[in-house]
């Protein structure tokens, strides 16, 4: 191994806060594996806690982009293809502008808008409204998908808009996760591809996202192995109670960075 790239490992491996990260993927594997999303929902506000923005970003699509790939293969044959094509097309046309205002964003600000964005999911998946199949039309799956790349580019959760709109639908358990991991790691591939045309690629977060791959990994295989469509409110549970905690965390720096101004 050349020596500069020894180094970044050695800079990964000694990063400050990485047991919190390992931690963090692991989690973030497990319930995407067993529900078809939710790693970022789970990753993001504690990373945001270590890393800075665009660096978070970074480390989860290195740490994402091969997680889900044992499951994929079940995620081809139970999903709608069409659906996913859709909400592609949408997600491809805003990422970008979510990427550039991004690059602009203050890290506090960061923080609370992952915290608020991650909510919203669980949140919409305990109250349980419902929507016509007939509601999902390309124009409305294209439009979802436009609000989640911009999301996904601006805060590293791009599966909100996606996940609320398939939870209101009467669509089966196994296709809205079939659904929304595709989607997911299409939207990987998309922004690592974004990242790497625009230059703004950075060695040591990729490392540290390559280094919580392997806890990533075994968390969508756990997950994937019990998946159970009658507790995903218990995911939900999870999802909220987690993020509940990290709000408090972020409220919490917030104060303090207040008071030492």
């Amino acid at each position: 191994m050349p020596e500069t790239e020894a180094h970044v490992l050695w800079q990964a491996l000694q990063f400050e806060g990485l047991i919190w990260l390992i931690t963090a993927a692991l989690l973030a594997g497990f319930v995407r594996g067993f529900s078809g999303f939710g790693s970022a929902l789970i990753f993001m506000p504690l990373a945001g806690q270590f890393l800075p923005p665009l660096w978070c970003v970074m480390t989860l699509v290195a740490m994402d982009i091969f997680g889900p790939v044992p499951n994929l293969p079940r995620a081809y044959r139970d999903g709608r293809p069409m659906m996913i094509l859709w909400m592609i097309l949408g997600m491809g046309l805003a990422l970008p502008l979510g990427l550039l205002v991004l690059g602009q964003m203050d890290t506090l600000l960061f923080r609370y808008l992952v915290s608020g964005i991650a909510l919203s999911a669980p949140l919409a998946l305990i109250a349980g409204f419902r929507i016509r199949a007939a509601f999902l039309t390309p124009k409305v799956l294209f439009g979802v998908g436009v609000s989640g790349g911009f999301l996904g580019g601006i805060s590293g959760v791009p599966g909100a808009p996606v996940i609320i709109l398939h939870m209101a639908s009467r669509l089966a358990p196994a296709i809205i996760r079939a659904n929304t991991m595709i989607y997911l790691f299409l939207f990987d591939l998309s922004l690592l591809l974004s990242l790497a045309l625009s230059g703004d690629l950075v060695a040591l977060p990729v490392v540290i996202g390559l280094v919580l791959l392997v806890p990533s990994m075994l968390g969508n295989i756990a997950g994937g192995y019990i998946f159970n469509p009658k507790k995903r409110h218990f995911i939900a549970g999870l999802l909220i109670s987690l993020h509940l905690l990290q709000l408090l965390a972020v409220c919490r720096s917030g104060i303090r960075r207040c008071l030492c101004r």
